[in-house]
Parts: C-alpha cells; structure tokens; sequence
C-alpha cells in the first residue's frame, strides 16, 4: 500500500506552474536572515544596501554550491537523469556545498566593497544558522532528510503535535524527525550567537562558534539519517568518527548507511569544528583577534 503525502509539496497551481513549499519556506529564511543581518548592520554603521546587494551575490551562489555539492556526491543518478540536476525543488540542497558557495561568494564580494570579511561574516551568521533552522522544514515537506524507523509512540512520546506525527509517516512507516531536532538546535544556536554578541568578542570568534555550534549538532544528528551521502573511506577514520558519535547510542541507534563507511556531513562537520577551535585559539596567541566584535567608545580608546 501507498501513502500520500499528508501535505502537498506543491503550494500553488498556477496553469502550468507550480510553486513549491519547499521553496517558499526557503525563500522565507532567506528574507528573515537578511533582516535580522540588516538590523544587526547598522549598529556597525553599515547601510542596508550593503546586505540587499550582498544578497543578490551570496543566494544565487549558496544554492548553486548546494546543489554541485549533492549532485556532485550522488552523480551515479544523476548521470543516468540529468533532467533532474536543476530540480532543486524536489530536495537535494547539502547545506556545506551552500555554506562553501556563499563564504566563496560572499569574500569576493566584501573585498569589491572594501568591507573586513569577518566583520560581515560575524553579523551574519544568527542569519545563516536562522535560516537553515527554518530550511530544515522544506525537509519536512518533501519527507526527506529522516532518520531511522521509529514507533509511532516514540513521537508521540517526544509529545509533537499530529500533524507532524503523520507527516512522519512514509508508506506506512514512521521515522525519525531529525529535521526537527536540527531545526531546533540551530534555533538555540541563533539564542546564543545573539547572546555572544552582548559580551563583544572579538572579530571573527562569532561566526567562528557558528560554525563550532552548527557542526556539533551536524555532527550527532547525521548519525541517525538514513540518506547520508557517503564514501568508503580508511577504516581508522570510520572509526574515529563512530567513536565520537558513541555517546549517542546511549538512547538511539545510527541509522544506516546504504553504502560507504562514512558519512560526509559528519567528517565535514567534525573538521569544522576543529577548525573553529583552532582559528578563535591560534588568532588570539598571535594576536590576530584584536578588533572587537562591535566598537564602542571604551574599545577605541582601549
């Protein structure tokens, strides 16, 4: 037996065009991150502008590296259906391939305008994880980016309304929401990167714990995906990553790989964090990290 969907992913018909969730809710997250990027710019004496052109740089550049990212990984489909590389609206977005193709195109742009890379890349980055945390419910829509299978109790447990329990359900079988765990693990990391901001680190260390916070959630939600994109990789690696990831197995299962031996968003996720750590430790012993994060009269005269 076969399940429809509990929700059309098609938002609206018109004739012959559809508009999908998917990309409203993604659209959405992106006009959110860019208010609250704007509103956060002008305390740094930055014109509005500046972000709405920086925007028209980054969107189109973050969906572009999304999308090579995926497709690049799952090329054994996509090259016996290539019609299908351009449709971004049936999922299919790595955010790492969209984070690698915004920082690309955000640097070249920031250097154009003559604006520190960091200065910029610490006020956006409560937008960038905001908007993955309301990108995560494009997921939601299409039922993809699950975990493991689970037990209707299991979610009824974890006290989530009905409507999210039955859009779980997929041909007859509920898995894990991790779309929602992520969601709600970004969310808490906007909550701190805002509440990071009000003690003045220095430049750079904000966006710096972005990437640290997001990749620690990555990290330990991807193990329980079943749609992880992977790669057979040497075994000491494989190893080291399960290793970490065994905390987890305290309540959950991994969901399972269909081929591979380690996932990329993992191993991706795991050297980002390192390499967080490293840059907030190395600029400070060499005394890199000297500005601010926002000037205010005691920092310039300090």
């Amino acid at each position: 037996m076969v399940f429809a969907q509990v929700i059309d992913p098609v938002a609206l018909s018109l004739g012959p065009v559809q508009i999908h969730w998917y990309g409203v809710i993604m659209g959405t997250a992106a006009l959110l991150g860019l208010w609250v990027a704007i509103l956060e710019g002008k305390k740094h004496g930055l014109d509005s502008e500046l972000f709405l052109d920086m925007m028209i740089w980054v969107i189109p550049a973050a969906i572009v590296g999304a999308r090579l990212y995926y497709v690049g990984f799952e090329w054994d489909y996509y090259a016996r259906h290539p019609e299908d590389i351009i449709a971004v609206w049936k999922g299919g977005l790595a955010i790492h391939g969209g984070l690698i193709g915004a920082l690309i195109a955000g640097a070249v742009f920031v250097r154009k305008r003559g604006v520190p890379f960091l200065q910029i890349a610490d006020i956006v980055a409560p937008s960038i994880i905001l908007g993955q945390a309301i990108g995560r419910w494009g997921n939601f829509i299409n039922q993809e980016a699950h975990g493991g299978e689970v037990t209707r109790e299991f979610l009824e447990g974890l006290h989530l309304p009905g409507w999210l329990i039955d859009q779980m359900n997929i041909q007859g079988v509920y898995y894990h929401p991790t779309f929602l765990y992520e969601s709600l693990w970004n969310l808490a990391g906007v909550a701190i990167l805002l509440l990071l901001r009000k003690w003045n680190p220095r430049r750079g260390e904000i966006f710096f714990s972005y990437l640290i916070w997001y990749s620690m959630g990555r990290f330990f939600i991807e193990g329980l995906r079943t749609d992880s994109l992977t790669f057979d990789g040497p075994g000491w690696l494989a190893s080291l990553l399960n290793t970490l990831w065994s905390p987890m197995r305290i309540l959950f299962e991994p969901g399972m790989m269909m081929d591979g031996n380690i996932r990329i968003a993992q191993l991706m996720s795991f050297l980002l964090v390192i390499f967080g750590i490293a840059m907030i430790v190395i600029r400070r012993v060499r005394g890199q990290a000297k500005e601010p994060y926002l000037e205010t009269k005691d920092s310039v005269a300090g």
